[in-house]
């Protein structure tokens, strides 16, 4: 009993069978079937090689929700070289909220040579090069973010001569932390005293024909220091035309969680618009000379995420590949021979000339064709 049931289920399973088998006797080959399927076979080999490169690949994934984080401090990291001896220059920030001065101790003032070594310029060369093509490509930026922490370290390199040129500038550098507010960090004559509406610089020791804001930005990052990010202003260099002359940077800071198969961090993205003007009271051209970065926060954050495509759709793509070469060249090749098969028919067709027609003596005309005669010689 257990028996004839296995049969008749088997016998179930076999009239289910979408993908009966033809006999061989029964199947004919040609040349060119053969070469369709040559063809067919190249592109599958082809398009499976470009969609597994695919399936390797990762790409970066843009989401944005409004920042509800107020409460934690903002990390500002900075390195500047001002051509000026650090005795006449202090830095500081003014926290717009508060209207006070934020703590500026986190920094650290080093006397410097402005001038580059070679290898150094070379380094600021790369830089601005890279800097020009981030701006012409934006999609680069999915690169850098992807080879964060894989890549070399952006940081200005030290010197390789022994320079014995006596320290002309002051290389500002470190980080502070500051309310996630707008505010002002700027670098001016004289070191910053606490004040109770706000803050000043003891600028009035300094000779006003010592004033020198050229400056060099090696590095200005908002947020968690992530190296192999480049920045906006990383390699900026700025030369002073006058000895009374401002220089600003309006910064637009948007908070950024990077999130990738290497990394996560909170960082923070900027965009920036740079001016540059003379103090010239008697043209009307007011301020106070020195480097000002004024920054305002993004009411937005952005979360990258870096994806990549599941297996499961890799599959997928790939049968529709090879399901899709087979279906086409198919289709192809059956109308092709349908084609040749019809223009052989018309040749054959047209190589028959019709029979001239044969009176008779009643006028009728005779149209068949003559019989085959055998000529006996």
């Amino acid at each position: 009993m257990r028996r004839l049931n296995r049969k008749k289920t088997l016998s179930l399973v076999k009239e289910l069978d979408a993908f009966p088998k033809v006999p061989d006797s029964y199947v004919e080959t040609s040349a060119s079937g053969g070469t369709v399927s040559l063809i067919a076979f190249t592109t599958m080999a082809l398009l499976t090689i470009m969609e597994f490169s695919v399936y390797q690949d990762t790409w970066m994934k843009y989401e944005y929700e409004v920042d509800k984080d107020f409460s934690s401090k903002l990390r500002i990291n900075i390195d500047i070289t001002v051509a000026m001896k650090c005795q006449y220059v202090g830095a500081d920030v003014l926290d717009l909220a508060e209207t006070m001065v934020a703590s500026a101790d986190g920094l650290v003032y080093e006397p410097a040579i402005f001038d580059l070594s070679p290898q150094q310029k070379e380094w600021q060369r790369m830089l601005q090069l890279i800097q020009s093509r981030l701006q012409e490509e934006h999609s680069l930026q999915d690169v850098i973010f992807k080879s964060a922490f894989k890549s070399a370290s952006t940081a200005l390199p030290p010197r390789e001569d022994d320079s014995s040129q006596p320290p002309d500038a002051c290389r500002i550098r470190g980080h502070l932390y500051v309310n996630k507010v707008a505010g002002n960090f700027h670098i001016t004559v004289g070191k910053a005293i606490p004040h109770p509406r706000g803050h000043a610089h003891l600028a009035a020791l300094v000779n006003h024909d010592s004033y020198n804001f050229s400056h060099r930005i090696d590095h200005l990052s908002f947020g968690e220091l992530v190296p192999g990010i480049i920045n906006p202003l990383d390699g900026t260099e700025k030369i002073a035309v006058d000895h009374n002359q401002m220089f600003q940077y309006f910064i637009t800071v948007v908070p950024t969680k990077l999130h990738t198969y290497k990394i996560s961090a909170d960082t923070h993205q900027f965009s920036v618009t740079e001016r540059e003007r003379v103090i010239n009271h008697a043209a009307g051209s007011h301020g106070v000379s020195g480097i000002f970065m004024k920054y305002d926060l993004s009411s937005l954050m952005v979360t990258v995420t870096e994806e990549h495509m599941p297996f499961w759709q890799f599959f997928v793509r790939l049968c529709g590949i090879v399901g899709g070469i087979f279906s086409t060249t198919g289709m192809l090749h059956g109308f092709g021979k349908f084609i040749v098969e019809i223009i052989y028919c018309r040749f054959r067709l047209g190589s028959y000339k019709p029979v001239s027609s044969v009176p008779f003596e009643d006028g009728h005309t005779d149209n068949h064709l003559p019989l085959l005669e055998n000529n006996t010689h």
